[in-house]
């Protein structure tokens, strides 16, 4: 229902020859189809209020209309289909959106609400299984979702071809969840940077489970957010995406960054593959903890797996990078390559990296070779194609990188 990123890269094993770009493609087209199975607890779902039920054939056919109905801890539940240029504000505390089924499509058809989104976010709200797509404002910073007040729980949601996918304000009070979500297809408009998920300076964001490709010129990801993290996601641009940073935390602020994959294309429009603190000033800090995660540059031997900006930020900044594998050429200076189980190695140490196997090769002989680490720094799930995550079975015996399982 839903078209994601046109790339050849997959989690999982390298398909059989003659079979590659279609199982690429059937693998794509389950985002496309609807929602993703979580592999965790997604948490309680609200029960008290009213239930409304909206779409084709319904009293309440729109988005809009059920806004309007809707109350505190209310549940609006949108039947499977395509909603063109239906936008909305939400302001009610406790309201949860649901597309059902296959999904809601909405697609914004020249249409936002108050010139910022599809859906502008002011309260403690959830949308659940959603598509957003087609966002644009004259400002051009058109979102999927305008995030401005409270606490926004995103979840198996899908943000295509927007000005930019996700946008939230500068408030330190606001908090953001994004779980088991696809971000994709920046548009390509001169002069301007379409970020596929830009999160102001809120107080909390945790970013999981979630896919981002096939940028330009903007970030696969940034975030002003005082505190971030940012677990067991794939960042993969692919090979014909021209995003500059995958990860930015321009800010400084407190960061984990554990169990992702995080490849930078051939094209990026920016050597380095992370940044730190590179819009830092008034006093900023930085903290760093980059633990399991799979980095790999398909770029040239000019490429940077992390840069940390540390003339800009106040003080020291505070990193610990351990079990991590820097995949490909380029400079991991600072990272202790060798050093906490961390390694720099060749593409020829992954499966088939070209096309998106990022586990070690079999018998690799840094299997199994991982330190340990404090509990919150030790992975407990590995990102699972297309969006999601699955659990580690108990006892494992890790190596470094983020994906641990063989199958």
């Amino acid at each position: 229902m839903d078209r994601p990123w046109t790339i050849a890269r997959t989690t999982g094993p390298a398909p059989a020859a003659g079979l590659s770009r279609r199982r690429c493609i059937e693998a794509l087209a389950l985002l496309a189809a609807g929602p993703v199975a979580a592999q965790r607890p997604a948490g309680p779902v609200a029960t008290s209020g009213r239930l409304w039920r909206a779409g084709p054939g319904q009293r309440l056919a729109t988005l809009r209309a059920a806004v309007a109905a809707a109350g505190a801890g209310d549940t609006i539940e949108l039947l499977p289909g395509r909603y063109r240029a239906d936008v909305a504000v939400v302001a009610q505390a406790r309201l949860t959106l649901r597309g059902l089924g296959r999904g809601a499509v909405f697609e914004a058809a020249g249409r936002s609400a108050e010139d910022k989104a599809i859906l502008v976010v002011r309260g403690d709200v959830t949308v659940e299984n959603c598509s957003f797509r087609g966002a644009r404002v004259p400002a051009g910073n058109g979102a999927g979702i305008r995030f401005e007040r409270g606490r926004l729980t995103v979840r198996r949601c899908r943000f295509f071809d927007n000005e930019m996918g996700l946008l939230a304000n500068n408030d330190p009070t606001q908090e953001l969840v994004v779980e088991d979500c696809a971000f994709g297809a920046a548009p390509r408009h001169e002069g301007l940077l379409h970020h596929l998920l830009y999160v102001g300076a809120i107080g909390s964001f945790t970013l999981s489970g979630s896919r981002f490709g096939q940028g330009w010129r903007g970030h696969l990801v940034k975030t002003r957010a005082l505190r971030n993290r940012i677990l067991y996601n794939r960042l993969d641009d692919g090979p014909d995406g021209e995003a500059s940073y995958e990860l930015e935390f321009p800010n400084g602020g407190d960061n984990l960054v554990l169990g992702n994959v995080i490849v930078q294309s051939p094209r990026s429009q920016n050597p380095a593959l992370l940044s730190m603190g590179a819009e830092a000033r008034d006093g900023m800090q930085g903290r760093l903890v980059l633990a399991h995660n799979t980095l790999v540059n398909l770029g040239d031997e000019h490429g940077r797996f992390v840069h940390l900006w540390a003339e800009r930020l106040q003080g020291e900044p505070s990193v610990r990078s351990a079990d991590n594998l820097f995949v490909g050429p380029g400079d991991a200076t600072g990272f202790d390559a060798g050093k906490d189980g961390n390694r720099h190695v060749g593409l020829d140490a992954l499966r088939d990296a070209a096309h998106g196997d990022d586990r070690l090769v079999a018998a690799s002989s840094l299997a199994g070779r991982a330190v340990a680490l404090p509990a919150d720094e030790t992975p407990r799930f590995e990102f699972q194609a297309p969006a999601g995550t699955r659990p580690l079975p108990p006892g494992l015996r890790l190596s470094p990188g983020a994906l641990q399982r063989s199958g």
